[in-house]
This record gives C-alpha cells, structure tokens and sequence, in this order.
C-alpha cells in the first residue's frame, strides 16, 4: 500500500513539477487555432490519429482500440495510421493536413523531425493533440494538449521501487534509439534509484538480438541485479535471456502485454510500470471533439497525465481480464 501510496503522490505532484518550465509556452498550444469558429454539435467530424508505433506492436495496438472505442462512442470518424520512421509518420501528419480534417493526435518520439509537419497542421488551422511523447514539446508547437505519462515521474518511481527490493546495479534497456522518452525513463530511474543506471542499446525490431546482448551482459557482468525494459517486448526478451546468463537479476517493465502479466503471476517478472495507453487514445479524440464543437481546451498548458500506475504480483489478477480484452 506504501508503494502504491507513493507512486500516486509522484503522478499527481508531475503538473506541479512540470509547471516551473512551461509557464512561458502554456498560452501559446491554447490560442493555436482560437479564430476559427467552432463546428456545429453534431457536424460530421472527422480527426487523424498518427503514431510512432509499429504494426502489430501490443502497446500501441491498445491506444489504437482506445481511439476507435472513442470515434464509436462520439460519432466521429477517426483514421488510425502508425510507421515508426520518422520521416514517414511527418508524412503521414502532411497528408492528413491535405485532406483537410477536423483534428490530428501524433506521438512525437522525436519532435524535432516531425516539427515543420506538425507546424503545416497548425498554420492549417488545424487543431493538434500530442500524445505519448514529446510533452515538452508539445505547447511549444501549437497544440493544444498532450495526453500520457511523465516519463521523468513514471522512471523515478521504477528506480525507487528496485531500490526498495535492494537492488543496486540496475541495466536499463532501450529499445528505439533517438526516442526522448526512453531516455526519460532511464533518466529517471537513476533518480529514483540513488545511482546511475547501466543503459544497455537493443533494436527492438530484432527481439531474438535483443535477447543475445541481454544475456551477454548479464553473463560479462554476474553483478547486474536487476534488468529494467521499457517496452513489454523486450521484457520477454529480457526474462529470457536471464535464464539464458542462469542470472537471478530482478527483471521489471515498462508497459503491459499478456506476456508481462503472465510473467508477473509467476513471479518471473516482478512488477510493470503501467501508462495506461488505452486512455492516450481514447482522451485526445474527446479533446479534439470538445474543441471542434466548442473551443475547449484541458490542462491549462500542462500535460494530461495518464500513469504511472504500478501492476505487480496484488493486483495482476485483476488487470489480467482487462488486459486481455484490449483495454490495458
């Protein structure tokens, strides 16, 4: 109860930790699109959703049921596309802008490349809701929320839950090189942890590789006590490969999957930092529903949050069945 205690405490302070540094760009997301006139209530909306996530990955197939669930229950159509290259998911933000929709919700792992699409969207007088990644960004490019996890908090509370196992020399595995919000989580767990994490480089288009660097690691270094993967993937591929090293390293995840819930009701895993991805897609179809019909804006120029909260061996059975009918 401690823990769960204290993780809330970390969510809820994030707005605050996060308000010293957006004061001076919380105006301008609000007022990206402020002169055009609100859509009838009832008008035939129709947004865009466009991701970093790659096809078939159970993370992102999750926020993509959420925006679905969302356009059903609202009556607005929502166009679902993902490419986990950079320079093709600005395009696919590009081609959205020229078909003239309504609203356009885009994780921004790397906010640099997608800045002049997003920019194009704006200009457009299209409203824009970030999602996932790239808060820091977010009202500095005109959109007008951003909905998902503080990666700083959610990796802060990772590192001091494995401090609380005792856990010193902790590997942190990062899965999509240039992705600002992995780096976050490291970053944080080092926080949290009272020391430096280990960041390990794995491709996480390539698990069985992954495994393979995983289990040399361990097997270079029998100090490592604890394997933290930001990807529920990975983590798989990191249980794996401490059977593989014969480590007794603690193994603890970002993200959920069946895999991971599975590997937490045997104990093979021992806990997941969960952000609650469903709602990344279903609350920025709602913002964008809001803001067409009636120039609503949420957050006050501070992000949405949606995590971090923690599934481990209390409360896996629980989540077990909402996680199987693709709501977490």
């Amino acid at each position: 109860m401690a823990r769960r205690t204290r993780l809330l405490t970390l969510a809820l302070a994030a707005p605050l930790l996060a308000g010293g540094c957006a004061t001076e760009n919380s105006g301008s997301g609000q007022s990206a699109s402020t002169a055009a006139a609100a859509a009838p209530a009832g008008g035939d909306l129709e947004f865009a959703v466009v991701t970093h996530g790659s096809a078939g990955d159970a993370f992102w197939d999750v926020v993509r049921n959420g925006a679905g669930a969302a356009g059903e229950d609202l009556g607005v159509g929502v166009d679902y596309q993902s490419d986990g290259d950079p320079q093709r998911q600005s395009q696919l933000i590009q081609a959205a802008v020229n078909q003239g929709v309504d609203g356009i919700v885009v994780s921004m792992a790397n906010p640099d490349a997608l800045q002049d699409a997003v920019a194009a969207a704006v200009d457009a007088g299209i409203p824009v809701v970030t999602i996932n990644s790239g808060a820091e960004r977010s009202a500095e490019f005109g959109a007008i929320g951003h909905v998902g996890q503080d990666e700083a908090v959610a990796g802060r509370g990772a590192g001091e839950r494995l401090a609380e196992d005792g856990r010193q020399n902790v590997l942190c595995v990062v899965h999509e090189a240039g992705n600002v919000g992995l780096e976050q989580r490291c970053d944080g767990a080092s926080a949290g942890l009272g020391r430096d994490v280990r960041l390990l480089q794995v491709d996480i288009n390539d698990l069985q590789a992954a495994r393979s660097t995983i289990t040399s690691q361990l097997q270079s270094d029998p100090s490592i006590d604890a394997v933290l993967t930001l990807n529920s993937a990975v983590a798989s591929a990191a249980v794996a490969a401490a059977a593989d090293a014969g480590s007794s390293a603690e193994v603890a995840t970002f993200d959920l999957n069946g895999d991971v819930i599975a590997a937490i009701e045997d104990g093979a895993v021992t806990f997941a930092v969960d952000q609650q991805q469903y709602e990344q897609g279903y609350l920025p179809v709602v913002l964008l529903k809001l803001y067409a019909e009636n120039l609503n804006t949420v957050g006050g120029g501070q992000p949405v949050l949606t995590g971090p909260a923690i599934v481990d061996a209390q409360n896996v059975d629980a989540i077990a069945g909402l996680a199987s009918s693709g709501t977490r």
